[in-house]
């Protein structure tokens, strides 16, 4: 009987622990897609900012004046 007590015992704490791990893993899922989300995003700010440059967004200057540090 005891060991039919014991068995219980254990089952019950393998469901609650099986329980947690069920709910970590929704959480840690809502986190990753909401993280995909802000990336999406930023990639579209990215791709947004570059076609506002002038060159497109390689950094290449125009001009040669432009190459020129800030002192002369």
């Amino acid at each position: 009987m005891e060991q039919l007590h014991d068995m219980a015992g254990r089952l019950d704490a393998l469901e609650m622990k099986a329980s947690f791990a069920e709910d970590l893993v929704d959480e840690l899922n809502l986190v990753v897609y909401r993280q995909q989300q802000q990336i999406d995003r930023l990639l579209l700010q990215v791709q947004h900012l570059q076609q506002q440059t002038p060159d497109g967004g390689t950094g290449a200057a125009t001009n040669l004046r432009d190459e020129l540090p800030p002192h002369y």
